[in-house]
């Protein structure tokens, strides 16, 4: 009982300064509860019978901070994607431009006419914010911006084919990262599946037959974002299936999925449809994402005609997916660079694509100078974040030989600004694509803390 006796009372802590300090940084009751969950484990060591001695005064305040900084560490930070994954779900897709992110902070700092017609002078709708900018970028008569795009599948359904069929192919009964699958979207909005064809061939009979026999409300198209169905297979183009469907009398959905408003194939890449083919093709009604190849927030933007965006933006749920200010500053803020025809200039994502792969090697090697290690070889980056499946661009990469290669990205992963590598024929490569310039001095500066 004597050592318990030694523990000092939290009200004697508190006296000191140190803890008064402390009671300014992180507040008096966070600072109460860190310290009274410190005492406590000291004194269920003590009483566990463990030979410790109890600590002073400071020692147990040092403790007590130790704490706090890990109560209010944030979760949510930023890292530093040097693995050649333009789009990396996992590190949060596609990173913003200075414009975009300055549109963003203007509209969080003040107040804003989210829902104020300012020539009228009364309340107004949100649903306006870049209507105008993807009505003028991709000819389509009306938009709407949601908080993404499986959201805006579901609104999509739920507004213009609920208790009604939906006809479908079979090839596009897809599922993308995080479990959204088309058949549980489509069962989750009412819409009753009607899939049609097999899994490798569809043909433009099997719509007609489709269409003649049952009493359906639309047509969709899913677009295969993140797979390839290869050898023995058919499907016919959008355009072939938007010609049936409108004989039918009947809108076409058609969910793109990546958001492509420039042609990768000049980039080096396979085509991916893009928004403005697929509304030529007759897509009525289409959905896309916002932070995938157009490289704004994350976002669900939904566009086409006119009377269906409408029902669309009239449904109950419109109002439980509908995108904030911060997002629709973003997204507009996004849409001008294509506008202005600066987006390989200005939006990151297609910098990273558009990049000479001369100067991606002259920082590889740059690096290597700078840490007089590692070698320097050729490899690949990766588009990601579910476009373009298995397709990449020639990269150059760093390749550093170390040993527990494991163990040494477990390291980067642990620094105050992560770096997230991967492992290459057992060594650690890093790809300069997807790092940002200013960034390259305090990647060498964290290797060389790390390297031997």
């Amino acid at each position: 009982m004597n050592d318990l006796q030694n523990i000092p009372a939290v009200d004697s802590l508190l006296k000191t300064g140190t803890a008064q300090n402390l009671s300014a940084l992180y507040g008096r009751e966070l600072l109460l509860q860190a310290l009274r969950g410190t005492l406590e484990n000291l004194r269920a060591a003590v009483q566990s019978g463990k030979d410790i001695s109890i600590p002073n005064t400071e020692k147990i305040l040092a403790d007590t901070e130790r704490t706090l900084q890990h109560w209010l560490e944030p979760t949510l930070k930023p890292v530093i994607n040097a693995t050649g994954i333009i789009l990396h779900t996992n590190l949060g897709r596609a990173p913003l431009s200075a414009e975009t992110l300055q549109a963003m902070q203007a509209a969080a700092a003040a107040y804003s006419n989210l829902e104020f017609d300012l020539a009228a002078g009364k309340r107004g709708k949100r649903s306006v914010h870049a209507e105008e900018l993807l009505q003028r970028l991709t000819g389509a008569e009306s938009a709407l911006v949601v908080n993404n795009n499986a959201a805006a599948v579901m609104l999509v359904l739920s507004a213009l084919a609920r208790g009604k069929r939906v006809i479908i192919a079979h090839s596009q009964l897809v599922e993308i990262g995080g479990g959204f699958r088309v058949p549980d979207v489509m069962r989750q909005s009412g819409a009753k599946l009607v899939a049609v064809g097999t899994t490798n061939r569809v043909h433009t009979a099997d719509y007609e037959r489709a269409l003649q026999e049952e009493s359906a409300a639309l047509v969709l198209t899913a677009h295969h974002s993140n797979f390839k169905i290869i050898g023995f297979t058919t499907e016919p183009e959008l355009s072939e299936i938007a010609a049936v469907t409108h004989s039918a009398g009947l809108p076409l959905v058609n969910d793109l999925g990546s958001g492509a408003l420039l042609d990768t194939a000049v980039f080096g890449l396979k085509h991916e449809p893009t928004v403005q083919e697929a509304l030529a093709a007759g897509a009525d009604v289409i959905c896309f994402s916002g932070d995938k190849l157009l490289g704004g927030p994350q976002a669900g933007i939904i566009i086409g005609r006119a009377d269906l965006l409408d029902k669309i933006k009239r449904h109950p749920l419109a109002r439980a997916v509908r995108a904030d200010k911060l997002c629709l500053a973003g997204i507009s803020a996004t849409l001008i660079h294509y506008l202005k025809g600066e987006a390989t200039a200005k939006v990151p994502v297609w910098k990273m694509i558009s990049i000479d792969s001369a100067a991606i090697r002259q920082r590889a090697e740059s690096w290597r100078q700078n840490l007089n290690y590692g070698e320097v070889i050729a490899g690949k980056s990766m588009v990601g974040g579910g476009s373009l499946p298995e397709e990449s661009l020639p990269t150059w990469l760093l390749a550093l030989p170390v040993k527990k290669a494991n163990q040494f990205l477990s390291k980067l992963r642990s620094l105050p600004q992560p770096i997230i590598a991967r492992i290459e024929d057992e060594q650690v490569v890093f790809d300069p694509r997807t790092v940002f310039p200013a960034q390259d001095p305090l990647v060498i500066q964290s290797l060389r803390k790390l390297l031997p």
